[in-house]
């Protein structure tokens, strides 16, 4: 299987793409020539990150039938100082919501996710760390 995105010129720095339905716009900041008019490209490596394990991680957590009133997903890049710069690692922390959490079972459904399921984590692994921690919000 193959996937492909196609974007399109919208003058100066920006593109759109229209990704399985859902219309994007990439765009550089204002400081780097840009108009600010969309996303800039390299912080949606993280969000791809985010994205994926968070899914991941739903999808396990519905399976094991948790009862859990929320999940938050967040990735911090640490960037080179050099150019062209590029993250040199990443950390995820996930952060579950409810009464009584199950600690164990939410600490496997997020291992099975970064270990056998997600894809992009599996790749950044390849090229950079990529670590993570759980924080859990008792209501």
């Amino acid at each position: 299987m193959k996937h492909k995105v196609e974007l399109s010129w919208l003058g100066n720095l920006a593109f759109e793409t229209n990704m399985d339905g859902h219309k994007m716009i990439t765009d550089a900041g204002i400081e780097f020539g840009g108009e600010d008019k969309g996303l800039r490209p390299k912080k949606l490596m993280l969000t791809a990150l985010a994205g994926c394990t968070g899914i991941d991680t739903a999808l396990i957590v519905k399976k094991m039938r948790l009862d859990i009133t929320d999940i938050k997903v967040s990735v911090e890049g640490e960037l080179t100082e050099s150019q062209p710069t590029y993250y040199k690692n990443m950390h995820i922390t996930y952060e579950f919501f409810g009464k009584d959490l199950p600690h164990k079972k939410l600490e496997r459904a997020v291992k099975i996710s970064e270990e056998s399921q997600c894809g992009v984590s599996a790749m950044y692994k390849q090229v950079i760390p990529v670590t993570s921690e759980i924080i859990y919000h008792e209501e």
